[in-house]
Parts: C-alpha cells; sequence; structure tokens
C-alpha cells in the first residue's frame, strides 16, 4: 500500500492513480458483481493480455482494493474479491455507470 507521501497532493489525482485505467475500471466492474478466478476475468475482459491482468490484480491487491484468496486445492483455486476498500468504491462506478447510460441515451435523440 502507498504511504501518504507516495500519494498526489489532489485528491482525484490520488484516485486516478489508483484506479484510473481502462483495466482497472472494468476489474472493479466485474468484482462488484461476486469474486472471480483469473481466467474468468481474462475471458470476459476481452482485449486484455495476460500480463497486463496479472499485473493489474497486484497492484490493486497491493493498494488494498482487491483481496486475493488462494484454496488449498489440486489443482490450486484463486479468486480475487473486492475488499473493504474495494467496496467503498460502488457509489463511484454506478456514477460512472449512470453517467454512461445517460450520455449513450443522448446520443440516440
Amino acid at each position: 500500500m502507498k504511504t501518504k507521501d507516495e500519494l498526489p497532493a489532489c485528491p482525484v489525482a490520488t484516485t486516478v492513480s489508483l484506479i484510473g485505467s481502462k483495466w482497472k475500471l472494468l476489474i472493479l466492474r466485474n468484482l462488484l458483481v461476486r469474486p472471480w478466478r483469473f481466467n474468468e476475468l481474462r475471458r470476459d475482459l476481452e482485449g486484455i493480455s495476460q500480463k497486463v491482468l496479472t499485473d493489474s490484480l497486484r497492484s490493486m491487491e497491493e493498494d488494498g482494493i482487491i483481496t486475493r484468496t488462494v484454496y488449498p486445492e489440486v489443482p490450486p483455486r484463486v479468486e480475487y474479491a473486492l475488499s473493504e476498500l474495494g467496496e467503498s468504491m460502488r457509489p463511484v462506478i454506478k456514477a460512472m455507470e449512470d453517467w454512461g447510460t445517460e450520455y449513450k441515451n443522448s446520443l440516440s435523440q
């Protein structure tokens, strides 16, 4: 997790530095519904490379936004879910969804 000194002074820039990439936002969108396994995310997020998905998940885990649970099974099963901090992003993602819907609707009028 980053320290306060490592984050930008601007709160908006802080948020963007943590979840501002296209892929992180789409990962968050999926995890708002339920926990996902790595390959499920890779299949659902069309166009994402394995490296970008791995890097994004690791970064979000380091920042405390998601949790990674490894189940002691053979073969190993790993699930990614939102942490409590990640859950606090729900209204932000919902606001983005609402805005996107309104924008698309305004184009069809």
